[in-house]
């Protein structure tokens, strides 16, 4: 997946969560959903979840755990659209 698109993808999902939007604004490959963005561990499952329903796939807890920025996100989710 193109990782421009992805990054704009992704900051559609984690949009409504996020309480840094300057760190939202100029979101990259490594930008951390926890510490950069401000999105708490609660609000980290939802979009687990919205990103589960934009790309019609399912994670598993320990893909989960790993999806702390959004390179890792990308790498899950190419992944697993490969694997369909």
């Amino acid at each position: 997946m193109e990782p421009s698109i992805f990054i704009e993808q992704i900051r559609e999902i984690v949009k409504p969560y996020a309480k840094n939007s300057d760190a939202l604004a100029t979101m990259n490959v490594s930008t951390d959903f926890i510490n950069d963005l401000k999105i708490n561990s609660a609000n980290l499952v939802d979009v687990v979840l919205d990103v589960e329903e934009k790309y019609d796939i399912v994670i598993q807890n320990e893909e989960m755990e790993r999806m702390l920025n959004v390179q890792a996100a990308m790498d899950i989710v190419t992944t697993k659209l490969k694997e369909k």
